[in-house]
């Protein structure tokens, strides 16, 4: 009897080891997902390598390339707009993208007596809801708007084979525990911005 016990404990803890490398390597495999049209332009993508799926703002600490929006997203005190349950989507400029904003723009954003202002810049980032790449291409084709949580809307549109949310070019697209991260060239200035 004791010998069967120990057979059937033994059992259930090789199946189950089993299965938690599948899932796994499932987790690993669905941690980036690309636009058709990118995997024939070679661009370089980073795959977040921890066990488990990220949520926004793990994706973007892990990846240098958004250390700009990150000390803003820090800054601004919008941390839960990026680490909660979702779903939602983020459209992330990356270092460079934020380059292409004048000096001025930044310097007021960025200035301590503007916080409430560079909140609602990086809420225009995000829309509350799920919006993969195919998503985006049916909304683009119907000429649709996207609501964003900054409370305003921007067109979704697709240019030479390319997908434009509020002007911004998607460059690649990552799936993340609490939704979706487009990565985008530059960033999304809300019209009614004043600074």
């Amino acid at each position: 009897m004791k010998k069967w016990i120990l057979i059937g404990f033994v059992g259930a803890l090789l199946f189950g080891c089993q299965g938690q490398q599948q899932g796994e390597e499932a987790g690993e495999e669905a941690a980036v997902v690309e636009p058709a049209n990118l995997k024939e332009q070679g661009i370089a993508k980073t795959k977040f390598d921890e066990r488990r799926m990220p949520d926004v703002l793990e994706l973007a600490e892990s990846d240098d390339r958004f250390s700009t929006l990150v000390n803003l997203i820090h800054q601004a005190g919008v941390e839960n707009a990026v680490k909660n349950q979702g779903p939602l989507t983020v459209f992330a400029p990356t270092n460079d993208a934020f380059k292409t904003l004048p000096d001025e723009v930044v310097a007021k954003l960025t200035d301590p007596n503007n916080t409430d202002k560079l909140a609602y810049v990086l809420t225009h980032h995000v829309a509350p809801a799920n919006y993969p790449v195919e998503k985006l291409q049916e909304l683009a084709e119907k000429g649709t708007t996207l609501f964003m949580a900054s409370g305003e809307y921007v067109p979704v549109e697709v240019k030479d084979g390319e997908i434009y949310v509020g002007g911004a070019k998607i460059l690649e697209s990552h799936k993340v525990a609490n939704g979706w991260v487009h990565v985008v060239d530059k960033p999304i200035v809300p019209e009614k911005l004043e600074l």
